[in-house]
């Protein structure tokens, strides 16, 4: 959506705030020998106290209320009873939610307590990562330019991004255009970003993968090569100059 007037931000701005503070108190909620449903239904309860819809639910009929994906699983992954967090874990949390008509996203990974897989290095690269793009990020900026700072970025620090999953234009619906912003620079999208338009920016950052695919359950993809993938995730308002970072309250940059 493009931003025209003030109610328009401040609905932007209350959607962003649930989601990215149901996304911290999730992060940090998280315990080893807790399943991933119990930490997903404790974000539910947060957004329900707000009167906030889970996107993916209300969009796509997702089974759960946020998308939780453990270790291999890269994203979309379905919060289970028989999925049990251990401590060195790399989790992915991804929250985006409905309030009052507005749209908002966003997601992070983390290790779980102590980093034994070593995990870390991947989740930093992430963060910084997206933290450059967002900066760079202004009306006029090509699309395409924005994918190649992200992918260059990677290949600097040892890693690949994921090809097949992409940031997106939100506000008045979950996916809005520009419906790719990829993570490479795609020579065939010529579109630029403009100002006062709201996307979700997000890094797929991958240890050996360069493709997602679906599982047998219809949702949780993987890699191709398998590996890990870090994603971090902030939905913004474009301007002239610095973005507005709608879901800073996620400190996922902290």
């Amino acid at each position: 959506m493009s931003i025209t007037k003030e109610a328009e931000l401040i609905g932007m701005q209350e959607a962003s705030e649930a989601v990215a503070g149901t996304l911290k108190e999730m992060t940090n909620h998280a315990k080893p020998g807790m399943s991933t449903k119990q930490l997903d239904d404790f974000g539910a309860k947060i957004l329900a106290g707000l009167g906030a819809r889970s996107a993916p639910q209300l969009a796509y009929g997702f089974p759960g209320c946020t998308c939780i994906s453990v270790n291999n699983e890269f994203c979309h992954g379905i919060p289970s009873d028989n999925i049990i967090l251990k401590e060195g874990d790399l989790i992915n949390i991804d929250v985006s939610a409905e309030l009052n008509g507005f749209w908002s996203d966003n997601g992070g990974s983390f290790v779980l307590g102590e980093d034994i897989h070593q995990h870390q290095q991947l989740i930093e690269a992430s963060k910084q990562i997206l933290h450059k793009a967002i900066y760079k990020i202004k009306g006029g900026i090509r699309i395409s330019d924005i994918g190649h700072l992200i992918e260059t970025e990677a290949k600097k620090n040892g890693y690949k991004v994921i090809k097949n999953l992409t940031g997106h234009g939100i506000g008045k619906s979950l996916h809005e255009a520009p419906s790719e912003i990829a993570n490479y620079r795609d020579k065939y999208n010529l579109a630029r970003f403009k100002k006062n338009s709201v996307v979700a920016i997000e890094t797929f950052i991958s240890t050996t993968s360069t493709y997602a695919e679906t599982g047998d359950d219809g949702w949780t993809m993987t890699g191709n090569k398998g590996g890990f993938m870090a994603q971090h995730e902030h939905t913004i308002v474009v301007t002239d100059g610095k973005p507005i970072i709608l879901t800073a309250k996620n400190g996922i940059w902290n």
